[in-house]
């Protein structure tokens, strides 16, 4: 589907080499990849953290008014002063609701607002991908970036906003009104704080380890449901129910495997938090009796030692939970900015060429590897070469057969046409210039390709037709379903045109499919029409048909068809014959019948019967 997006790209604003793309690398660049998509919402981002300040400031007032109301109220038995104190505390209370609420709520705005920046960044970096990158993450991966991982880090971010910020100030305040009472007793605090923060890192180290190798799993479970939802007509046509049943399933318990070994350190957490929590319960009331007795403690001061108590053990267990879910989102984060900070393998010139002047192509001694670069190849460390020291021709306006067996690289030489890919040694020339030196768009424009595999999107037939040209009349997108045989099917449909295709064009059959996707390249009106082996779903008329419309409708565009068939590409102006990644050779139909034994045999197993390249007698 990126092929086919790739090669659509429609004129209009450039996209700036870079736009988010970033250097840095490691946890650092990590982080700054993830803020720096905060953008618009810096100011939710600062208000959050404040009201959440606020919130806690009144929290930490409440306990010494009530400390107060029992010395000065309470065993003094002055009412008056116990209404005043309380009605204090009832303002502070009320004030530190409404700061929670709007630290709530725009903790939200933030999170989401973050999230939505993260899935535009991610997608549009998509977009702006080579094959090569496309070919490093799977499908799969992408999605679960795209959704289980974007959800995690607003998750994080929400909570690191609020919680993070309330959690460590009121542990902290509270510890500091804990020892302005009483240092002796705020001691036993101080110890826990130590205590269970040296636990908790341990835990919390270890359970990273499995959260790390989770989020791939998750990719391998999206890739099960992607095939099986996909092609479920197959699995049913093979009866394969219970297969795929059993694969879903084994990737179902792997991730909860590891959940579950996750899970198994994060459990030490709440005992943890209990032993201290209980303990420093017992420590503070069993000294803090001894002290009242003795008279170096007031009952109101235990009191809000006691509270203060809860409020430092319970910003510890806060903490605890943030630590559980940065240390989740952690993983997260690193794979959304893997994918934002990935860098196209192909980029513009500094000063593009904006125009393709006709549609000649020259190959000059290419190499191809789907390697990085030739010294990896030639070193054994890159994997082989794909084509081998290309060297070719091609006049505008002529029709060019691609011939050659399953594996031959017939579709890799023409995706180097298009810049899908850059050639690893040698080079590519369209209209007299180096694929290179063209803006990619303005390229891709020119050179139509349809695909081996045939796409279609969701919405109607000239929606899906306005890919190639989306100013284009319902008359123009008419004519090229003409040319392409696909007018008299669409009108037997009771919407025409207007006929809604569903996802993936499974609502038509295979040959219909291929008919549209011609027509939505021949509406780009290109220099170079390529066909990578897309009419072989439709019967030897039509095909004939097809043919016989380009060679009198767009006589000069330069025309590559890519077929199996001898039939498809024996009337073309010259024919290249692909073995093993090489030109064989190179002619008319005529001469190769003459000096290419692979191409003799090729044709005489079809003319007699027999099959194609991929048949005996066929595959030299």
């Amino acid at each position: 589907m990126h092929a086919v997006i790739q090669s659509f790209l429609p004129p209009g604003k450039k996209r700036k080499e870079g736009d988010w793309n970033m250097t840095n690398t490691g946890g650092t660049g990590m982080v700054k990849t993830i803020l720096g998509q905060v953008k618009e919402f810096k100011k939710d981002s600062l208000i959050t953290p404040v009201c959440m300040i606020l919130e806690v400031i009144m929290e930490m007032l409440i306990p010494l008014l009530m400390a107060a109301i029992i010395d000065n109220g309470v065993e003094q038995g002055d009412m008056n002063y116990i209404y005043k104190t309380g009605a204090v505390m009832m303002l502070l209370a009320v004030f530190g609701l409404a700061a929670g609420m709007m630290g709530a709520k725009y903790g939200a705005s933030a999170s989401t607002g973050l999230a939505r920046n993260l899935r535009t960044a991610m997608f549009d970096n998509i977009q702006s991908f080579s094959f090569a990158n496309i070919d490093k993450f799977s499908t799969a991966g992408l999605v679960t970036r795209l959704t289980t991982d974007i959800t995690n880090v607003q998750n994080s971010y929400q909570m690191i906003l609020r919680m993070c910020v309330r959690a460590p100030i009121s542990m902290v305040t509270a510890m500091v009104m804990a020892f302005l009472i009483n240092a002796k007793l705020a001691s036993i605090y101080l110890i826990a704080v130590i205590a269970l923060g040296f636990c908790l890192f341990l835990i919390m180290r270890k359970a990273m380890k499995y959260f790390k190798e989770i989020f791939p799993k998750y990719d391998d479970l999206n890739a099960s449901v992607q095939e099986n939802v996909s092609a479920i007509r197959v699995v049913k046509a093979y009866v394969r129910e219970d297969y795929e049943n059993e694969k879903f399933t084994k990737a179902s318990g792997n991730i909860y495997q590891m959940f579950t070994k996750a899970e198994k350190i994060l459990t030490w957490n709440a005992p943890l938090m209990q032993i201290a929590v209980y303990g420093c319960i017992l420590a503070i009331s069993w000294l803090g009796a001894k002290m009242i007795v003795s008279n170096a403690l007031t009952t109101g001061q235990l009191m809000s030692l006691m509270t203060y108590c809860m409020n430092i053990l319970m910003s510890l267990m806060m903490l605890s939970m943030i630590f559980v879910m940065v240390t989740m989102s952690a993983a997260s984060a690193e794979r959304i900015a893997e994918v934002i900070n990935e860098k196209s393998t192909l980029s513009n010139p500094e000063h593009p060429i904006q125009e393709v002047p006709d549609g000649r192509i020259t190959f000059e001694h290419v190499d191809f590897s789907y390697s990085k670069s030739l010294s990896e190849t030639r070193n054994g460390d890159g994997g082989e070469l794909v084509l081998k020291d290309i060297s070719l021709e091609i006049h505008a306006g002529e029709t060019i057969g691609i011939i050659g067996g399953t594996g031959s690289a017939k579709s890799s030489l023409v995706n180097l046409i298009s810049r899908l890919y850059d050639v690893t040694a040698g080079k590519v020339s369209v209209g007299g210039v180096d694929v290179k030196a063209y803006d990619m768009e303005e390229l891709r424009n020119q050179v139509s390709v349809v695909l081996q595999k045939n796409v279609l999107f969701s919405g109607t037939i000239l929606e899906n037709l306005r890919w190639g040209d989306k100013n284009a009349t319902k008359e123009e997108c008419i004519r090229v379903c003409k040319m392409a045989c696909a007018h008299e099917f669409i009108e037997q449909f009771p919407d025409k045109y207007d006929t809604y295709i569903e996802q993936g064009g499974s609502n038509v059959s295979g040959g219909q499919k291929q008919r549209l996707c011609i027509a939505r390249a021949l509406l780009k009106k290109p220099k170079i029409l390529i066909l990578d082996d897309s009419t072989s779903a439709v019967d030897t008329a039509t095909d004939s048909r097809i043919r016989k419309a380009f060679a009198t409708e767009i006589p000069d565009t330069t025309k590559l068809i890519i077929a199996q068939r001898v039939s498809s590409v024996q009337g073309a102006d010259r024919i290249i014959v692909m073995d093993n990644g090489r030109v064989a050779d190179f002619g008319t139909h005529e001469e190769l019948l003459e000096r290419s034994e692979i191409y003799r045999d090729v044709y005489e197993s079809q003319t007699g019967g027999g099959g194609d390249f991929d048949q005996p007698g066929g595959d030299r």
